[in-house]
């Protein structure tokens, strides 16, 4: 076969199904290659489960495969395993892990979504690799897992020929990443604004977890303050406004907030003004400054302080670099 005939015929992906996974991690990635098809790549989307049967999704949607794991044979160039709340159910499926294993054997890469990591760890290729998965399940991979360093932060990692995927929606990115390599950043660029999602989220799944992962605190007084901070990051969040308007001391204040969060709450208030400011520079034009000042830094060189201390780039590269996948995914990667 020819470099020619080889460019020209499909990019096979095979999906995995199995009972209980998590509906969009299969559905995400595959609507983003479906789209990419009509920007001119050329895809072949095929789903695959033990036995060929059907399967039931978390969402009690049933899922129709096309092959069996077991019997498919033939060259695969992405084969993605999506993840399943009880993780546990599915790295103790022998049929589903070995079936895994063997068509991982004869695919150019192989990918990962959420809680799929564990049934691709459970084959031993994550084995002494980089991996990434749902941030609330990434000290379940460290601890089950002992021989992979976990990621607990990026939306992906990439380690050989080996990609795995953070939590449920971050699929979605993996799978414009992988068309930006397979076709180029225009197609992949015109699959994501048909679909109406980022080209890229730079940054780590921190920024969607700095509320969810102080949990839901037990003081009425902690979660007023949160909430508070969260719906408005550029209102006065000094530390006697905060606690005058929680009708509190500042020490006792002080003293709740790190015992309830583990942490301060001048650095709350600091991670969800970045937070406020990544979302400014990913989907607007404003001026540094008035990013600074929407966001609640007040100026524009308290804003790039912070953020080159926390994200490892300047604003203004952040921004820039949110035109592609592969170098605002790169860039993360060096600041953590």
């Amino acid at each position: 076969m020819d470099g020619r005939s080889v460019r020209n015929r499909p990019h096979l992906v095979v999906m995995v199904l199995f009972d209980c996974v998590q509906l969009l991690d299969v559905t995400g990635p595959l609507e983003v290659f479906a789209a990419a098809n009509d920007q001119g790549a050329r895809y072949r989307l095929l789903t695959a489960s033990c036995a060929g049967r059907e399967v039931v999704t978390t969402a009690g949607a049933r899922l129709a495969a096309d092959v069996a794991l077991e019997e498919f044979t033939g060259r695969i160039d992405t084969l993605i395993i999506p993840g399943r709340p009880d993780w546990r159910a599915a790295v103790s499926d022998a049929p589903l892990i070995a079936g895994i294993s063997r068509l991982a054997g004869f695919s150019r890469r192989v990918a990962s979504v959420c809680a799929g990591a564990f049934p691709l760890a459970a084959t031993g290729l994550l084995d002494g690799r980089r991996a990434a998965t749902h941030w609330c399940l990434a000290d379940d991979l460290a601890r089950y897992f002992p021989c992979i360093q976990v990621d607990a932060d990026s939306i992906f990692v990439r380690d050989g020929h080996l990609i795995s995927s953070a939590g449920v929606t971050s699929g979605i990115d993996l799978a414009l990443s992988l068309v930006e390599e397979d076709f180029g950043p225009q197609v992949a660029r015109a699959a994501a604004k048909y679909l109406v999602v980022f080209m890229a989220r730079p940054g780590g799944q921190s920024q969607f977890s700095v509320r969810q992962a102080a949990g839901q605190p037990r003081h009425q007084v902690v979660r007023q303050v949160m909430d508070e901070v969260t719906a408005s990051p550029a209102a006065d969040h000094s530390l006697q406004a905060v606690a005058g308007r929680a009708g509190v001391s500042v020490r006792q204040l002080t003293r709740l907030f790190r015992a309830e969060t583990g942490m301060t709450v001048t650095c709350f208030v600091e991670q969800i003004r970045i937070e406020a400011a990544q979302g400014l520079l990913e989907s607007g034009t404003d001026p540094l400054d008035v990013v600074a000042r929407r966001s609640g830094f007040g100026s524009e060189e308290t804003l790039r302080r912070a953020f080159q201390r926390e994200r490892g780039v300047t604003p203004g590269t952040y921004r820039a670099r949110f035109r592609t996948t592969f170098t605002a995914h790169s860039a993360m990667a060096h600041a953590h």
